[in-house]
């Protein structure tokens, strides 16, 4: 079975396209076409049902395609480990992060490790926390620097790095701004613009938030805390946000019965064995440990 075969039968049924299929292998779709037609000769069962513009998998291809994505990791990480013996990292791998962190935490880390190991190609995708992990557990990924969820995958192994304190925030002109000691109570009477339900972020602020009875006023979600921060700092509502992003345009409104904060790190599967090109990226990221 040729592997190659394998790889457009893969893209394919992540891209739900033969052209968008071509474009990331670099090959045309008439070669997508051929590839799938011969692995489909190999296995004598048809694996794509084709619906106008729609591509469907068959069961059977239902039933290759986590096969196959793990054919086709084995077969890298073999190639890895080889290359490994030679000495110093070299080879590729496929990182993610949120744009919060890598805005924040890791270009001294990813400068280094650029200018330590130039042999290695780094492909670094910034997504949400939730996806990487999901990646990761597929083994889509070798790894994720993101926000850690509370809970996990038996199959994920969780480190964590750095200790993301979260406070409340509003513009400089809101009206919380003028209330004598505040609460709690006193945030169910503004709109509040949030990160999205179902982040990890987000759940980190509901359980902080969780001896409010009264139902909040939420004008915005959104998983990108730039875009909280300025709908915030323009009095479009009130926020909660990693202390870090406090700056002048942005008022630190202290309640002392809130205390919250994320965990943001590491996550690996632990069924995977580390490259050294990996295993040099953690190294890095754990010189900087809280």
């Amino acid at each position: 079975m040729e592997t190659t075969n394998l790889q457009a039968f893969v893209k394919v049924a992540e891209t739900g396209s033969f052209s968008a299929a071509a474009s990331q292998l670099f090959l045309t779709q008439p070669a997508i076409s051929k590839r799938i037609k011969q692995l489909e000769s190999q296995l004598d069962s048809k694996l794509l049902d084709r619906h106008g513009k729609q591509i469907q998998l068959t069961q059977t291809g239902q039933a290759l395609l986590p096969r196959a994505r793990q054919i086709l990791q084995d077969i890298e990480n073999t190639r890895q480990q080889i290359s490994d013996l030679e000495g110093n990292p070299m080879g590729s791998f496929r990182m993610a992060t949120s744009h919060h962190i890598g805005l924040h935490h890791l270009p001294p880390i990813l400068r280094a490790f650029t200018a330590l190991y130039p042999d290695v190609n780094l492909d670094l995708n910034f997504m949400d926390s939730e996806q990487a992990c999901k990646l990761v557990e597929s083994n889509e990924l070798d790894l994720a620097v993101v926000t850690l969820p509370f809970e996990s995958s038996h199959k994920l192994k969780l480190t964590p790095i750095w200790n993301d304190r979260l406070i409340i925030i509003c513009a400089a002109d809101h009206p919380l701004v003028n209330v004598n000691s505040p609460t709690l109570v006193d945030l169910v009477k503004y709109p509040a613009v949030l990160p999205s339900h179902g982040t990890f972020t987000r759940e980190a602020i509901e359980r902080a938030l969780q001896g409010i009875r009264e139902k909040l006023i939420i004008n915005l979600e959104t998983n990108y805390l730039e875009t909280i921060k300025m709908m915030a700092s323009v009095g479009l509502g009130w926020s909660i946000l990693p202390q870090s992003m406090l700056d002048d345009g942005l008022y630190h409104l202290q309640i002392p019965a809130f205390q919250s904060s994320r965990k943001l790190g590491i996550v690996l599967n632990k069924n995977r064995s580390q490259s050294k090109a990996v295993t040099a990226m953690l190294e890095l990221i754990d010189e900087v440990k809280d």
